[in-house]
């Protein structure tokens, strides 16, 4: 043995050591390494996932903005259709305030000269009930003037009744 080795102790030796980091290979490293790649593989999915998530988002952000521009002048379209509405139905009402009115009107004017007519009729009717007892007086031969004066009288008692019918 030359310099003092013993060849069979440097192969026990390296065998040991091979055999040592054999078992350390498969017992801390690999495992170790696998752990690493699953969790890098975990990164890039979660990445990957965040992406089109982020990109679904987008979309979905576009979409909604646009619904909610198309609704913002859909209410705008009904709010001016139920101006529109409400415009007509205010004039549909002050025109119908209108024709009642006039109906109204019409109807007192037309009583007005119903009891005009009525009150013109019964002063006829008390004038002639004068003029027949006037006359039947005179017939009767009462005196002029007491005659005269009772026809003053009841044209006095007529006039009041009128008066009273035009209150």
């Amino acid at each position: 043995m030359p310099l003092g080795l013993n060849f069979t102790q440097i192969f026990l030796h390296l065998f040991n050591f091979l055999l040592l980091f054999a078992i350390l290979y498969f017992l801390l490293y690999k495992p170790v390494k696998d752990f690493m790649e699953k969790r890098a593989k975990t990164y890039r999915d979660l990445d990957n996932e965040t992406r089109t998530n982020l990109k679904e988002s987008g979309e979905t952000k576009a979409l909604y903005d646009s619904k909610i521009a198309n609704a913002e002048s859909e209410i705008s379209q009904m709010k001016q259709k139920s101006h529109q509405d409400i415009e007509k139905n205010r004039e549909a009402q002050i025109k119908a305030a209108k024709d009642e009115a006039e109906r109204i009107i019409k109807e007192a004017k037309d009583e007005a000269v119903r009891e005009k007519e009525r009150i013109m009729e019964e002063a006829q009717t008390e004038i002639s009930e004068m003029v027949a007892d006037a006359t039947e007086k005179l017939a009767l031969k009462a005196t002029s003037s007491e005659a005269f004066d009772q026809f003053l009288n009841a044209v006095d008692l007529a006039e009041e009744r009128g008066s009273k019918h035009e209150q």
